[in-house]
């Protein structure tokens, strides 16, 4: 990765871990199918089939991570997935260099030493 690049390693690792667990991916799932507007943690937990502080947990994990944000609005707090573009960086990120040392290692399928 070079330096002109939007996504470090450590903000690429960061992402990768906060997304590492099945639960916190449907979460995060969720959060970007219900779009910029969000949504509760009550619903989300119903949508994840996850509560309490467990969610709580997995929420804060992508929060750290900056995929997510909480928003107070009245009683109710609101979770909306806010990094679509970090998702894709994310991608780019693994795929940047797809296949740049291809030739200096193809000897190796063909058997050779």
């Amino acid at each position: 990765m070079n330096d002109t690049d939007d996504t470090s390693l450590e903000d690429a690792a960061l992402a990768f871990s906060a997304l590492g667990s099945e639960q916190r991916l449907g979460v995060m799932r969720a959060l970007v199918r219900s779009g910029p507007e969000g949504m509760s943690i009550g619903e989300l937990g119903v949508a994840t089939g996850i509560s309490g502080s467990t969610l709580t947990h997995h929420v804060k994990f992508l929060t750290h991570a900056g995929l997510v944000e909480q928003v107070k609005k009245g009683r109710s707090i609101i979770c909306a997935a806010v990094a679509y573009d970090m998702v894709e960086r994310l991608s780019e990120f693994l795929l940047s260099e797809c296949c740049a040392d291809a030739s200096k290692y193809s000897h190796d399928l063909q058997g050779d030493d």
